[in-house]
């Protein structure tokens, strides 16, 4: 059995109901459950998701959806410690 990842298509085999994987939940005890986004509209909405144990879905195509590139990360300056200027002693002030 291939292993079902986000953005994998779906069949939920007991309602039948297609979707996309949009969430993957771990459980203590070994459940494994997926969130999935129905294809379906209801009143012109998306309909709500469903979230189902591993075991009730068959995949349908992999990689259906993919997700977006996370943005490069720049190595700009944050800010942090900074060296200590170093005053001459001005004789002027004593």
């Amino acid at each position: 059995m291939e292993k079902i990842e986000l953005g994998d298509r779906v069949e939920d085999v007991i309602t039948g109901l297609r979707g996309i994987v949009v969430g993957v939940t771990d459980w203590l005890y070994g459940c494994r459950r997926l969130v999935i986004q129905p294809q379906q509209f209801k009143d012109g909405k998306p309909a709500e998701t469903l979230g189902v144990d591993i075991g009730q879905v068959k995949l349908i195509t992999k990689a259906a959806c993919v997700a977006a590139p996370e943005p490069p990360v720049t190595k700009a300056p944050i800010g942090g410690p900074r060296e200590v200027p170093i005053r001459g002693q001005d004789v002027s002030r004593l």
